[in-house]
């Protein structure tokens, strides 16, 4: 069903999510939704990957947080869907590490998500602008820092992974990973203090 959704999404790259949005809560149409899922896929699997620590339950974990967001989005509006999603996301992988500690998820219940009224508008304000502001310093890395950034942390890759990956030794990965997460914690910093 969800590959479906993302058919044919580069022609609405010009698009923000809030008119994504906007535009399925106009025609309900879930093609929007596939649209605006998409977008976020790197970082849904960086999440998922962070907290289960496992490529393919996280590749599971990331469609079946798909679901529940398309599920949720019909029953809610939701402001800040970058943050919203990220948290959905977050509260799914710690649900599946209680259950894999033979815990019941009892507060973490999928079916009990708040709606977006009763969430912290503040935090979620916070986390969407952290997050936005990572993208774009993650954008300002070098070539080489951004490529083994984004393969070790959102992907989870190995140094050795990353060198047969890009044709780096093992020694320039390290100095592009070590490097490159130094630059982007300046960008970031300098980013917030231009706020």
């Amino acid at each position: 069903m969800l590959i479906l959704l993302f058919v044919n999404t580069g022609k609405y790259d010009h698009l923000s999510d809030q008119e994504l949005l906007a535009k399925f809560h106009a025609d309900h149409n879930n093609e929007w939704l596939g649209i605006l899922l998409q977008r976020y896929t790197l970082l849904l699997l960086g999440v998922c990957m962070k907290y289960l620590k496992n490529e393919e339950e996280a590749k599971d974990s990331v469609q079946q947080v798909f679901l529940k967001a398309i599920q949720e989005l019909h029953k809610y509006r939701v402001e800040y869907f970058k943050s919203w999603l990220y948290m959905v996301a977050k509260n799914h992988c710690l649900m599946k590490l209680r259950e894999r500690q033979g815990k019941i998820a009892t507060e973490l219940d999928t079916q009990s998500l708040p709606a977006p009224e009763e969430t912290d508008k503040k935090k979620l304000e916070e986390t969407d602008h952290t997050l936005d502001l990572m993208e774009h310093a993650l954008q300002e890395l070098n070539k080489e820092q951004q490529q083994c950034v984004t393969l070790f942390y959102l992907q989870k890759k190995s140094y050795s992974q990353i060198s047969e990956i890009t044709g780096f030794s093992l020694l320039q990965v390290k100095s592009y990973i070590q490097n490159g997460k130094r630059n982007l914690k300046i960008l970031m910093e300098k980013k917030m203090k231009k706020e």
